[in-house]
């Protein structure tokens, strides 16, 4: 008799309520799979919201993090120490930059670097010189500042006033931006809106920007936490785009799953500043930072970008040819390993249809992220194999094939079916057909499990557990 499985969610856990009620509860990860509760292996195309650069159960950041902590755990800003201080010098040579200043998270980035636009605008222009202006659809964090250049309602609502004096302009809108004055300290933006649907900045919107900064000495801040150190196939994304950034922030990937942040800042910036103008207790510590460093010096060489080109030349591919043969599929987005595909539905039913998908996804051990209302995100390890980016893809069309997916103008669902537009497409798996499992990682990084139908653990798809949200 079969022994029944162990529930891998976690319910009612003693976690503040801003989070799921039911949450999955992971184990171990080793390369790009990561194991719940229950013993099973899932394909990892989230990476911790693309914070896991370099995948799971690295030995290497193991051992770099145990001989730090060895040395020295913590020092405070009172002091340094020799690791803050090498990757500081690291990160100012990657571009026209004087300091960094190391926080803990993302948010913390774009807060420090908010501050900091703000006070070089004071000190050079004068009063009246404090507006700050975002783009729709972006996400910059949850704390006051970056929440006020974060237009998303849901997010600021209960949290509003906010902080005064911020714009939200359109996005890839250059009318808009050529509108801008001396009166702005700052414009934020992202060059891939990682949380707002996975949108590109067009090139006639970078030299918009670029013009406003020059012209009105606009400080342009841009937000690498998500597309940064190597996501795209590039160190910095701005720096393929052509955009001309001051400040750059930093964070998800830089220690390779640690929380650590950077806001990079210029000499003209630097140079204002006084002891006690900013501060963290925690942020750029001796552990964090020599992390960080061995991330860098894994990420940044042009054969391993190599691979992550090659990578996201193969998912854009694979994830075109997928959309191309089914009708409720729309547009693939995002550039390198930050991919998505639009889901094509109802507007008021996208929440919905997109939570039954990366279900779908999850109970066949494919687990993937959201993005804005309706689009799909892939963001795997930097690391991920080839045959890991097909087994993710064939997973997903597996899951599309098992939603019922309403068409977008009310008519019948589009559930597997191939646009009459689209003819020559590769036909696409019924409904009926058994789905293999993503499989669990042998020593060499194959799979073991997908042949025979069987999950990690044995038991076969249609048993598994489709409870709970991921997103």
């Amino acid at each position: 008799m079969k022994m029944k499985r162990k529930d891998p969610f976690q319910y009612g856990a003693p976690i503040a309520r801003c989070y799921a009620p039911e949450l999955l509860e992971l184990t171990k990860g080793k390369g790009s799979r990561v194991r719940d509760a229950s013993g099973r292996w899932y394909l990892d195309f989230g990476a911790g919201i693309a914070v896991n650069a370099l995948g799971y159960g690295r030995r290497d950041l193991a051992r770099v993090a145990a001989r730090q902590m060895r040395r020295l755990i913590h020092t405070s800003n009172l002091y340094t120490s020799p690791p803050t201080v090498a990757l500081a010098r690291t990160l100012t040579a990657s571009g026209p930059f004087d300091a960094c200043f190391f926080g803990n998270s993302g948010t913390e980035a774009n807060e420090a670097a908010l501050k900091l636009a703000r006070l070089y605008a004071s000190r050079t222009k004068g009063p009246g010189h404090a507006r700050l202006v975002s783009f729709t659809n972006s996400f910059h964090g949850r704390t006051m500042g970056a929440l006020s250049v974060t237009p998303t309602s849901a997010y600021r609502e209960p949290f509003e006033p906010l902080v005064p004096e911020t714009e939200t302009l359109p996005f890839n809108d250059p009318e808009a931006v050529a509108q801008l004055d001396r009166r702005v300290a700052a414009c934020i933006v992202e060059v891939i809106q990682g949380e707002g649907g996975l949108e590109q900045m067009t090139p006639e919107f970078v030299e918009a920007l670029n013009s406003a900064r020059e012209e009105h000495d606009i400080v342009l801040i841009v937000d690498e936490i998500q597309t940064g150190l190597g996501r795209t196939g590039s160190v910095y994304a701005h720096r393929t785009a052509g955009l001309k950034a001051d400040i750059v922030t930093l964070a998800k990937p830089l220690a390779g799953g640690l929380p650590l942040s950077a806001t990079l800042i210029p000499e003209r910036i630097n140079k204002l500043l006084s002891p006690g103008d900013h501060g963290s207790t925690f942020g750029g510590g001796p552990v964090t930072t020599a992390v960080a460093a061995h991330v860098w010096k894994t990420i940044t060489p042009e054969r391993f970008l190599e691979q992550v080109r090659a990578r996201a030349v193969q998912l854009d591919g694979e994830l075109d040819e997928l959309a191309a043969s089914r009708s409720e599929l729309g547009r693939t987005l995002g550039a390198g390993l930050l991919r998505g595909v639009e889901v094509r539905c109802p507007e008021n039913q996208a929440k919905t249809v997109i939570k039954e998908i990366l279900g779908a996804c999850r109970s066949r051990g494919l687990l993937i992220l959201r993005s804005g209302a309706n689009v799909l995100r892939l963001a795997p390890p930097l690391t991920v194999s080839k045959e890991d980016v097909s087994t993710a893809v064939r997973i997903l069309g597996q899951a599309l094939d098992a939603v019922e997916i309403p068409s977008p103008d009310g008519n019948d669902s589009a559930q597997g079916t191939a646009p009459a537009h689209a003819p020559g497409s590769p036909p696409t798996r019924s409904s009926g057909e058994s789905s293999a499992p993503a499989g669990r990682p042998t020593s060499t990084g194959a799979t073991t499990g997908a042949a025979t139908g069987q999950s990690a653990a044995g038991q076969s798809t249609t048993e598994q557990s489709d409870q709970g949200d991921p997103s």
